[in-house]
Formats: C-alpha cells, sequence, structure tokens
C-alpha cells in the first residue's frame, strides 16, 4: 500500500465545534464527529450506513481558514480545525435550500404517508419556510407501481438514499438516477422483478415518493403504535418494529439509520394466530399428550425461551427432543468446536462487511439469509472485494458481486472443503497431523469427482493472495450432509489456522438458540407430540392444531441471531389461547410467565442470566448496536484428527433442491397468482428434459415422509438438472425434513394445471 494512501485510523485528533472541544480519530468526517459529540447539524440527503451522497448540501458548516462553506458529511476532519455548524448566513442558506426543495412539492400533506415523520415537512419547520419564493411548471409525473413499492415522481427531492441503499446495502441494484433538471426522477431498471428488497429504499425515503404499496392510504403514522422487536425469519434477528393499530400489523418499520430488513421481515408479518381462545379440554388433552409423550417434535421457530422449556420437560419426563434442522446444525457446530476449541464460530457480520476476499460454500446466500447477502454485497462495494461463490446452482440474482462462480457437484461438499484446505492453508503454520492430511489427499480424484477444475482453485488463490481480512461463509447444504461431522472439521481450520472471519449460518428460524439450549436427539420414540409441525399431538402457531399457539409476533421472549447476540422480542398482538409455559406449569414447572426463564438460560452456553425486562433494545448515536447481549464463547476440549475424504455419492437424472426464494413474500396474489408460481418446482429446459416434463404438469414427490404437490414450471434463468423446490408453503411441517437438501427426483405425475 501506498504511503500517501494509508490511513491511521488510531492517530487521535482534536477540533473544536461550536466552542465544544471534541477528541476524536483520524479519518472521521466533521459529521460523524459531531455526531459523537451530540452536536446537530441538519441533512437531508446523508444516511450513516452508506458513502456520503453530497446532493443536498444542508449539511455545510463553516471552518477557520478556509474560504466559502465545507460539506461535513464529506470532509475528514483536521488537528486542531476550529468549526462553526450555525450561524447567521449558513441559516439563510439552509433556508433557500428548503425552499429550493420546495419547487413542484405538493403541500397536501394531510393526504400523504409520509406526513408525520416527514423530513421534508420537519426541516421546512425548522427552516421557518412560511411562503414559496420560487415556481416551476408542473409536469405529469404519474405514480408507478413496482410490485411492493410505488413512486410518486412527483414527491421526490431527488436525496438518491433510495438509489444508494440499492446499490450499496441490498445489492439488488434496481433503482437508477434519470437525470433532466426539473425532470430528474428514479427509475427501476427491473420492473419485471418484484423485489421486495424494494422495501428497504423505501424505508430510507425522506419523504412520500416511495411507500410500500399495500400501506398507502391505510393509517397516519402518528396513529401507529410502535413495538420494537427483532424478526424471527431467517435467524438474522434484525432490528424491527411492529406498527400497530386495533390489534392489527399495519407494516414493519426499522431503525433505518443504522440497520436493514430484507422482504421477509418487512413483508412477511401477517402470520399471527389470532381467534383464539382458551378451550379447557383441549388443554387437558395437551397436557396429558406431553407427559405421555416419548417425543416432542418440534421447529426451531420458537424462542429461546420456549426452548428452555422443552429441554426442562425433557429433564423432568425423559422425552427425547426432536428438531432435525437444529440438531444437524449442532452436530455440525459440535464438530466444528473439536477443532476451532469454542463452542462458537468467530464470525461477525461487520467483519464480514469489511472483508477484502470472501468465499461461500454450501449456502443459496441470497435466500438462505438475505441479510448475510447485504453484507456481502456490502464488502463489494466498499472494498471491492473478492466474492468466490461454490454451489451447484449458479444464481443470478448475485452475479453483479460474484467475482468468481465454482460449480460443483451436489454431494461432494466434503470434496470441495479439502480442496480449499489444501489450497489456502499450504503456506499456514500447521500441526504434522493436519499437514499430513493434506499432503495425503489426491488432488487430481477430487477435483475430478467434484468437477472442481484445479485452474479454478488456483485462480481463486491468485484472486486472495494480495489481500488481507478473508471470510468463509458456510450454510445449511452443509448441515445434513452424510459427512457434516468431517466437513465441519476441515472447514474450523480456516478458522483457528488461517485467521478467517468464518460464519455457519443457522438453519431458518432460531437454530443457534435451540441448538445451544436443547439437548437435541436424532430418533422418534413412542408417541409424538408436535410443537409448532405436524405430529400424533399437535401444537400449532399457525392454526389448525390439536392446540394453539401464539405466533412469533404474538409472544415475549429471546431470539439468537447468527451475529450470535441475544435479542430480545415484543408483543406486537394479543393471544386469547394457552402457552407452553401453561402447559409446563401443569406439568411441574413453576414461572409466572415464559420471560421468568430469560435469566436461567444455560451460562455453561455463553447466555448471560440477565432477567428480560432488563434486556437493552436500542442503538446509541452513532449507530452501535446495544440491543440484548452478546453470547460469551467457552472454551472446548479439541481433537484434531482428521480421517480420510470419502467418495461422494452420485447424484444422476434430475435432482430437487430444498431452499426457499427470498422472494417468496408477496402482498398482491390475488391480483396475479404469485403465490401458487413461487411454490411450483421451478427448473431449467435441460432438467424438463431429463425428467421428461413439460411447464404445467403438476407432480407429487415424498422428501422424509413429507409429500409435495407441485406444478412444474421452467425458469429460463436456470441451467442444468437441478430444480429448486421451496417449502414454506407446507407450513411448519418443513421443519419434519432431516435429509440432505439435494435429493433425487421420483415423481408420479397428477394432472396439468
Amino acid at each position: 500500500m501506498n504511503a500517501h494512501n494509508f490511513i491511521d485510523k488510531n492517530k487521535k485528533i482534536t477540533v473544536t465545534i461550536n466552542g465544544k472541544t471534541c477528541h476524536s480519530t483520524f479519518g472521521k468526517t466533521i459529521l460523524q464527529i459531531a455526531r459523537e459529540n451530540d452536536i446537530y447539524i441538519p441533512t437531508m440527503c446523508y444516511l450513516t450506513k452508506v458513502l456520503p451522497i453530497g446532493s443536498c448540501r444542508m449539511c455545510m458548516v463553516k471552518v477557520d481558514g478556509v474560504d466559502g462553506f465545507i460539506l461535513s458529511c464529506q470532509e475528514k476532519a483536521t488537528d486542531g480545525a476550529v468549526i462553526y455548524t450555525q450561524t447567521d448566513t449558513l441559516y439563510k442558506e439552509r433556508q433557500n435550500i428548503m425552499k429550493l426543495y420546495g419547487v413542484n412539492h405538493p403541500l397536501e400533506c394531510g393526504v400523504c404517508d409520509k406526513s408525520g415523520e416527514c423530513d421534508l415537512q420537519n426541516k421546512t419547520t425548522e427552516f421557518d419556510i412560511k411562503e414559496q419564493n420560487f415556481t416551476a411548471r408542473d409536469q405529469a409525473r404519474p405514480v408507478e407501481n413496482w410490485g411492493h413499492v410505488s413512486y410518486d415522481p412527483s414527491l421526490c427531492i431527488m436525496c438518491e438514499k433510495c438509489v444508494r441503499v440499492s446499490t450499496e446495502i441490498t445489492g439488488d441494484e434496481a433503482l437508477q438516477v434519470k437525470f433532466g433538471g426539473y425532470s430528474s426522477s428514479i427509475i427501476n431498471v427491473k420492473k419485471e422483478k418484484n423485489y421486495a428488497s424494494l422495501g428497504e429504499a423505501a424505508a430510507v425515503c425522506p419523504v412520500g415518493a416511495l411507500v410500500s404499496t399495500n400501506f398507502k392510504y391505510t393509517s397516519n403514522a402518528w396513529e401507529l403504535d410502535k413495538i420494537p422487536s427483532s424478526c424471527p425469519h431467517c435467524g438474522g434477528g434484525c432490528q424491527m418494529y411492529y406498527e400497530v393499530k386495533r390489534d392489527k400489523i399495519y407494516r414493519v418499520t426499522n431503525n433505518y439509520e443504522f440497520t436493514s430488513m430484507c422482504g421477509a421481515a418487512r413483508f412477511g408479518f401477517d402470520y399471527a394466530n389470532q381467534g383464539v381462545a382458551k378451550d379447557a379440554k383441549a388443554f387437558e388433552a395437551a397436557v396429558k399428550a406431553f407427559e405421555n409423550a416419548g417425543s416432542i417434535l418440534f421447529s426451531s421457530m420458537i424462542s429461546n425461551e420456549e426452548a428452555f422449556i422443552l429441554q426442562k420437560l425433557k429433564e423432568k419426563h425423559g422425552c427425547k427432543l426432536i428438531s432435525h434442522e437444529a440438531r444437524a446444525y449442532q452436530k455440525f457446530m459440535q464438530s466444528y468446536s473439536r477443532i476451532s476449541g469454542k463452542n462458537l464460530y468467530n464470525g461477525t457480520l461487520k467483519a464480514l462487511s469489511e472483508s477484502k476476499g470472501i468465499i461461500v460454500l454450501g449456502s443459496k446466500i441470497n435466500d438462505d439469509a438475505p441479510i448475510v447477502k447485504y453484507h456481502i454485497n456490502m464488502a463489494s462495494k466498499w472494498h471491492r472485494a473478492r466474492v468466490a461463490y461454490l454451489h451447484p446452482i449458479e444464481d443470478t440474482e448475485i452475479k453483479n458481486i460474484v467475482t468468481q462462480f465454482i460449480k460443483y457437484e451436489a454431494g461432494s461438499e466434503e470434496g470441495v472443503a479439502a480442496l480449499l484446505a489444501e489450497v489456502l492453508l499450504q503456506e499456514a503454520e500447521l500441526p504434522e497431523s493436519i499437514r499430513s492430511f493434506l499432503n495425503d489427499l489426491d488432488i487430481g480424484n477430487l477435483s475430478a469427482e467434484c468437477n472442481v477444475g484445479e485452474e479454478e482453485l488456483f485462480a481463486l488463490k491468485q484472486s486472495l493472495s494480495k489481500k488481507s481480512g478473508f471470510s468463509l461463509v458456510v450454510g445449511a447444504d452443509l448441515y445434513a450432509h452424510p459427512r457434516a461431522a468431517h466437513i465441519a472439521k476441515i472447514i474450523a481450520l480456516f478458522e483457528k489456522y488461517a485467521d478467517f472471519n468464518v460464519l455457519c449460518i443457522p438453519p431458518a428460524g432460531n437454530a443457534m438458540g435451540v441448538s445451544l439450549i436443547c439437548e437435541l436427539d436424532d430418533t422418534i420414540e413412542g408417541p409424538t407430540v408436535g410443537y409448532n409441525v405436524l405430529a400424533d399431538f399437535t401444537l400449532s402457531a399457525l392454526g389448525g392444531g390439536d392446540l394453539d399457539m401464539p405466533a412469533m409476533n404474538q409472544q415475549e421472549g429471546t431470539l439468537t441471531t447468527f451475529d450470535k447476540r441475544v435479542v430480545p422480542m415484543h408483543v406486537a398482538l394479543p393471544y386469547g389461547g394457552y402457552v407452553l409455559n401453561d402447559i409446563a406449569n401443569a406439568l411441574g414447572l413453576k414461572a409466572a410467565y415464559t420471560i421468568d426463564y430469560t435469566k436461567e438460560l444455560p451460562q455453561s452456553k455463553g447466555f448471560k442470566g440477565i432477567e428480560f425486562d432488563r434486556l437493552p433494545d436500542s442503538f446509541d448515536l452513532v449507530g452501535n448496536e446495544n440491543r440484548g447481549y452478546l453470547l460469551q464463547s467457552t472454551e472446548i476440549k479439541t481433537d484434531e484428527m482428521l480421517e480420510e475424504v470419502l467418495d461422494i455419492e452420485e447424484f444422476d437424472g434430475a435432482v430437487v433442491y430444498c431452499c426457499n426464494a427470498a422472494e417468496q413474500f408477496s402482498p398482491f396474489t390475488a391480483k396475479c397468482d404469485l403465490l401458487d408460481n413461487k411454490t411450483a418446482l421451478w427448473g431449467s429446459q435441460q432438467f424438463a428434459m431429463v425428467a421428461k416434463l413439460q411447464e404445467g404438469d403438476r407432480i407429487s414427490f415424498t422428501i422424509d415422509g413429507v409429500c409435495f404437490s407441485r406444478m412444474f414450471k421452467i425458469d429460463t434463468s436456470m441451467k442444468g438438472t437441478i430444480a429448486l423446490n421451496p417449502t414454506f408453503d407446507m407450513g411448519l411441517s418443513s421443519a419434519l425434513l432431516s435429509s440432505y437438501r439435494f435429493s433425487r427426483l421420483e415423481f408420479e405425475r397428477v394432472g396439468r394445471s
């Protein structure tokens, strides 16, 4: 790195702002230092989580010794600078800027969805704009419906926040600026895609130009109660607010200045189990079923406290606890720990977003964990990170950030992990046993079996060789693999001996929390109680079970995120029925409320004995997260013995891959029947030929005892002989799936649609 490009982020500087002495570090902007010291500088286009935009000029300040004004959002502070943020001249300049913003912007705030939380509205009042001195000819600017989000160009002030979020955060790159003076507007260059991720762009819009289509004209912002909570969908536990009126969730928002949400969090909130009353007979039957149960089968879509209750019931009554996805993850991390020496992986999302080189293995990451994909995109956009994506299926949705796609054969993940270790760890200081394992690998044979060329691996090594700060992201394809335990040990080598930032992304829901809290079993025995899944006796949070349970937006409790943070959830909607804690109390446990167990979560696994009501749920002035607490990693006895890499099981012919689509949540199903389309079996033209299927054929097939009925549809963007089988329409019965995510397709035709 050239000396003149080096920035010493530890160098201390002192500046004076409005007479106040402010201490900070070199490289920070004037605006950042002002915010750190609780000094207000007005902005319209600035957004903390993206690079400075510099389009509004509201943040200009006066610096002694500098002619004119400078933009505080872009200018790095220098040691000894004397800065003024509020002067009469600055006030008049900002006032004129606000007058210009009002040109062609309708003032009928009473019918605008942003009224009451509009930056333009607030700044107009702040700078005492009582009349409009500038005018421009009105133009016809029709409202555009982009699916989840609608755009009104007549309200747009061209701050470009939405474009920056679309580019730098979500990575869909759907929005661009169409320049043309007063005719300038934001255009959606991917109108054919109904991106739920555009909800993130709408969230940062300071006016009413971008709004949720379903929310439009339904409520005023000030009528809604904001209930802080955490998203329960993918395991990210993202910060969110349920905005509620008269026991109905109208929308979900977030602290958009610092945090982001995927489409599932923002639009997939309407799943509460409503209209439930206490049924004494059903409750008595549920208590008896639990008392006599040999096994409790449950989904990981539960809180930490519910998982703890199930563990206590196991200890008291000796039943088995079955949660297939969480058990697979639990075993994977147990093997991982025998190499790393820690019960948790070392990776964080922040480190991922700052990486210069990223490898993704065993996850269709855009669909499995969109928030992780967002952080990969940040690394790509901010640090020009090299991103290697290894998977049997190419994903066109992340082609814009992937610098190298390596396609391997389904089932060959153990061989691929070994090849990566052999290529990338040769220069690391390794114990003799590990060095011997790598040296004994038959690279030529592994390369042929995995269908990964040695030249591809060499290119990967070369792309990373001149960089520092690496991340390795692995996902759900690995956890139920027949060789998952050995794969975990190989992956752990990257953390222990190559200082990689490793993230082992848990399956959906609270799988990490469940895997840490519960002693899970592999096989089902005796009478079975299903908690939120199909079983002999079912407790269902979606309704239709033997006894209803509250959904995740109807409970207090905590979740464990894949950033290893324990975060709180709060009740958004009322629930009138019994809860798991009621059943547990009838079986001999004693707790007035489910959240009484928050302080009892196992400290041996990294939890802290903190009461639920004492958990913080906020961010500080500069965006540092203060929600809940971080898990404490614990020491694990190591065992560095590695095994021989076995030959892979070949997947000939047509293959299905179980993975939910990131864009599965749509409020427009009545109009265009998107839900049925998205729950189809999606395959390429090549897959259709191999499987002898035509578009519109309806087929049925079974995986792990779960029967799927699907209409086959062709996706022209797909290649190869692997079809995508989403499972979200199966309710929580998808939690019954216990096997590797790829499987051969054996089906029966049941008609045509």
